[in-house]
Formats: structure tokens, C-alpha cells, sequence
């Protein structure tokens, strides 16, 4: 009774939930990143470099008997393809999504901690200190 317990004070509390939430939310956000990448920016980034497809550059490092030109069908030919186009890809896509949540948890951490006010200026010192202070060092000469 005392694991079912615990476990169901776990499953229930805060923690438990945010992580379920979080993991949804993220597959989610990873296929808004995938298309922004996919249909947004890579277009561009071909266009500027003069290749219409990144998914599909690569180096054939084998023997092709068959002259084929498709990276699925060399794949499917057991062919060994250094496939940079695709990592290519993933690598953008990661450096937005960094971007993306650095930005989100900056402003985050802006909108929890608020700014320390300036530091206030020292008060004035008294008149009895400040001639205490040179009766003191009129007696040190």
C-alpha cells in the first residue's frame, strides 16, 4: 500500500505533470522548428547556394554499378552515402530551436527576477561627527 501510495502522490504533484506537459509541448514545438526549417528557411538557404533540395546532397563513398543518382535508392542499394545535406538540415534546425528557448528562458529569468534598484546614496555625514573627525586628527599632528 505504501508504493502505491507514493507513487500516486508522485504521479499527481506539480513535477509529474510539468514533465507531461513539457514532453508534449516540445514534440509539438520540435515540428513547428521542423517546418520553419524545412519550408522557411532552407528554401532560402538553397537558393542562395544553388541547390534546391539539402536533404538530398551527398557523397557516394562506394562502388555504383548502377549510376544511381537518388539518396533513398542508394540507401535502398546498400550503397554507402556520406549524407551531409541531411545533417545539414538537423544542424539548423537545432541551432534555431537553441536560439529559440535560450530567448524564452532569458525572458523568462528577466520577468522572475526584477532588476536590483540603484543603490541608494550614502547619507550625509553629521557636523558633530565630521568635527569630532578633525578634532581627531588635529591631535594625530
Amino acid at each position: 500500500m505504501g508504493m502505491l501510495q507514493e507513487f500516486k502522490e508522485f504521479a499527481v504533484k506539480g513535477n509529474a505533470m510539468d514533465l507531461a506537459v513539457g514532453v508534449i509541448i516540445g514534440g509539438a514545438f520540435g515540428k513547428i522548428v521542423d517546418s520553419i526549417v524545412g519550408d522557411l528557411i532552407m528554401p532560402l538557404v538553397s537558393r542562395i547556394v544553388g541547390k534546391l533540395d539539402f536533404s538530398n546532397l551527398f557523397v557516394v563513398l562506394g562502388d555504383n554499378p548502377a549510376n544511381l543518382t537518388a539518396l533513398a535508392d542508394l540507401k535502398k542499394a546498400g550503397i554507402p552515402v556520406f549524407a551531409y545535406g541531411s545533417f545539414l538540415t538537423i544542424l539548423v534546425n537545432f541551432i534555431i530551436l537553441a536560439f529559440i528557448i535560450f530567448i524564452m528562458i532569458k525572458q523568462m529569468n528577466r520577468l522572475r527576477t526584477p532588476e536590483a534598484p540603484p543603490p541608494a546614496e550614502e547619507p550625509a555625514t553629521p557636523e558633530d561627527v565630521l568635527l569630532l573627525r578633525e578634532i581627531r586628527d588635529s591631535l594625530k599632528k
